[in-house]
């Protein structure tokens, strides 16, 4: 989930938390225990700070090892260690329980949308995404800023963030059965579909889809279940190309490919300039592909640049790339 969505729910988990009498009657765990929950829904989101060194380390690490098991059980400790130093007298292992029930919670919610963690790791370097909640759902974000807004008017929090969340757990199986239709719907038009990546929107009724059959892929969406193909491409093999070749060794189009399961590509061989550009089908947006890894290389395949991450035009690209025109 996005950054202000984990920050009303570590309020929420914050206010759940006086159920448990050790908070509940007692004003300093109380308080240590609010600021826990708060940390422990952003801890495992600190690694966003590498994008601050490039998107491709971003791209290979966001979402990694900071959501795994390990870190699952280490953020809890340091927070909860952090915290009893400024609460002396707090209950240790309430504040410690419902830490790394914030922290859990966060890395379980991320399973849910589109890009997924590696919350197995390290049994597995395997992307879980489920692919049915949107990073940013109004609804969920919505029902948190009604429970806290209730909690400000007086109401017992335990038991608003309580309801709160059976709501909430409902809406998940909504979304699952919606998405499971969705499916069946393209099955329907497409029976020989070998893999299909279905993504949330903001609205409940519309998503973006990706889908492989033995020889194309398709770009579609479905609005109310209804099924519209925008775009079909060829699935053509990697060429045996001295190009293509030469850029693999590139890291942002290395991280992209770790990234990304469904893309096209594009070759362009200049005479003093060539181009490999690969295109993630999944995030269509008004006709175009905004998730792209591009290569530049010189005519003795050395890489002059390249990039990979969100571009919505082809002006921000050759900015990013540092090129002019032409």
């Amino acid at each position: 989930m996005d950054t202000g969505t984990h920050f009303v729910m570590g309020i929420a988990i914050g206010g759940l938390a006086t159920l448990d009498p050790a908070i509940g009657e007692h004003s300093i765990t109380s308080q240590a225990v609010l600021f826990g929950t708060i940390l422990g829904q952003q801890a495992p989101d600190i690694d966003t700070v590498l994008k601050l060194r490039n998107n491709a380390v971003y791209i290979r690490n966001h979402r990694g090892i900071t959501h795994s098991i390990p870190a699952v059980l280490f953020w809890p400790l340091l927070i909860s260690g952090f915290l009893a130093l400024i609460f002396p007298d707090v209950n240790f292992l309430h504040l410690w329980m419902w830490t790394f029930f914030a922290v859990a919670l966060h890395v379980f919610v991320d399973l849910f949308n589109a890009y997924g963690t590696q919350a197995v790791r390290p049994f597995s370097s395997k992307w879980v995404a489920f692919g049915i909640i949107n990073t940013f759902d109004p609804v969920i974000f919505g029902i948190h800023i009604a429970g806290i807004i209730l909690w400000g008017f007086g109401l017992q929090p335990g038991i608003t963030f309580l309801t709160m969340y059976f709501i909430i757990v409902i809406y998940y199986v909504l979304r699952f059965i919606e998405q499971r239709k969705v499916k069946n719907a393209v099955l329907k038009i497409l029976p020989d579909a070998k893999k299909i990546i279905i993504s949330p929107t903001l609205r409940f009724h519309r998503w973006r889809i990706a889908i492989l059959t033995e020889k194309h892929f398709y770009v579609a969406k479905s609005h109310n279940r209804a099924l519209t193909i925008l775009d079909t491409f060829e699935r053509i093999p990697l060429p045996d190309s001295k190009v293509l070749n030469a850029a693999k060794h590139d890291k942002n189009l290395s991280a992209f490919l770790s990234f990304s399961p469904v893309y096209r590509f594009e070759i362009k061989e200049g005479k003093d300039i060539s181009e490999v550009r690969f295109i993630d089908l999944r995030y269509r947006s008004n006709g175009y592909y905004p998730f792209v890894a591009v290569v530049h290389l010189d005519r003795d395949l050395n890489i002059i640049n390249s990039y990979t991450g969100w571009i919505f035009s082809e002006e921000k690209l050759r900015k990013k790339l540092d090129i002019l025109p032409g």
